[in-house]
This record gives C-alpha cells, structure tokens and sequence, in this order.
C-alpha cells in the first residue's frame, strides 16, 4: 500500500504538537487528520477509519487511556494500530496504555526525524493489504469485500451469494487473515448447539468456498484446522 493510502489520526491537545507532526508526517505522504481530545478521536475515527491512531494521553474531556479502551471497544475499530504519543513516561502510564490495547509507546519530546522513522516501522509491522477494514456492516480484505447486511460477498466486483453457513464460516476464517482456525473452534463458533453430521462438515463447505471464491485463499493445517491467506497474485 502506498503512502498516499495510509491514513493516520493525530490526536493531542497541543496546537503544535498538531501542526509540527502533521507537516512531517504530510510530507511523507501520509493522509493526516487530526483531533484535539478523546471525544473527537472516537468519533473521527469512526468516519475515516484510520490505519494508526498516534494518540495523547493527558488530554482535556476524554484522555487517551479512556479513548483507546473506547475505540478498541467499537465494532469496526478493533485492528487499527495504536501507539501513544506523550510526556509522561513513567512506567505505570505505560502499561496502563498496553492494558487498554495499545500497539506502541512514544515517549516526548522527540525530534521529528526520528517520530517519523518510529512511525515508518510502527506501519511496516503489519501488512495493510491484509487487515481487514471495517466500516458498517461491510468487511474489506485484499479486494474481497464481505457484506454482512446482505449477506454476500464481493469479489473482483461481482457478487456471489452464499448458503448461510458457508458465508459465515468465510466471515470467521476472512476475519483473521493467516490465523489458523482449530476445527472444534469453527464448529462452536458456526453451527454451535446446532447437529452436525460429522468434522466432514467443515471440509465439505471448505471445498465448496474454494470452487467460489478460489482454492488458493484457503489453507489446510493438517490435524489443526483451517485458515484464509491472502494470495491475490
């Protein structure tokens, strides 16, 4: 993914802080937006969905232990980077951060050059192609889309609809690109108190995804289970 694709939320109550570290990060190519409290980082969130939210603590009205825990609580926000931008480095600041799930940990002040370089590693830790992004009732992974309202998935732009319990065993393995899903695991989580004939169910609608969607998005660990990779190529 190219800069100019990766989108990042700056959150600090600082007007500097803002405008030092949003023209650094502008000039790498970033998309950069930005909010001066907790209260605005949720809710800006929610409207771009960014890839890393670089994230202050000791803020006015909602501080960024308090927003963290909020953003990693919404439905859609759960996989994007975090990583604490602040002053205050002693150690139960951090952990408390890491508590609440963040990513990373930046301590101020730091000279521009080198937040860049952090923040440059920090996105090179995932592979943005590969985490799902959520907004809505739609799932984005690689160029598959995953519409849970409709219930159909969208692949290469042509929809294909799919039996209730194939589109939710995709929407399991999809949801965790390269996790490996153990059998019992995917049994509880889509058929669950429902009668299963046998572990031949789960390889059976297997087979079936990868006549639809395609054999190389599905890996079979022997004696484990299954998981989706993402193999556009």
């Amino acid at each position: 993914m190219k800069n100019s694709e990766i989108k990042i939320l700056l959150v600090d109550d600082e007007p500097d802080i803002l405008e030092i570290v949003g023209y650094n990060l502008k000039n790498e190519g970033y998309q950069i937006f930005t909010a001066k409290n907790g209260v605005e980082a949720v809710e800006i969130a929610k409207k771009v969905i960014p890839h890393l939210i670089i994230l202050d603590i000791m803020m006015p009205e909602m501080d960024g232990i308090e927003a963290c825990e909020k953003i990693r609580n919404t439905k859609g926000l759960e996989n994007i980077l975090i990583t604490f931008f602040t002053a205050r480095g002693e150690d139960y600041s951090q952990v408390a951060g890491f508590n609440v799930g963040a990513d990373d940990y930046i301590t101020k002040p730091i000279k521009p050059k080198l937040l860049v370089s952090k923040i440059n590693a920090l996105l090179r830790r995932i592979n943005l192609n590969k985490t799902p992004v959520s907004l809505n009732n739609k799932v984005s992974v690689g160029s598959i889309i995953i519409d849970r309202e409709e219930y159909v998935v969208i692949k290469d732009g042509k929809k294909l609809s799919l039996p209730r319990k194939e589109f939710e065993l995709f929407s399991l393995l999809a949801s965790k690109p390269d996790k490996v899903f153990k059998r019992d695991d995917i049994l509880d989580r889509v058929w669950g108190n429902e009668v299963v004939v046998g572990g031949r169910t789960i390889d059976v609608h297997i087979r079936k995804l990868r006549e639809k969607i395609g054999d190389n998005y599905f890996k079979t660990v022997k004696g484990v289970g299954y998981k989706f990779v993402i193999d556009e190529n």
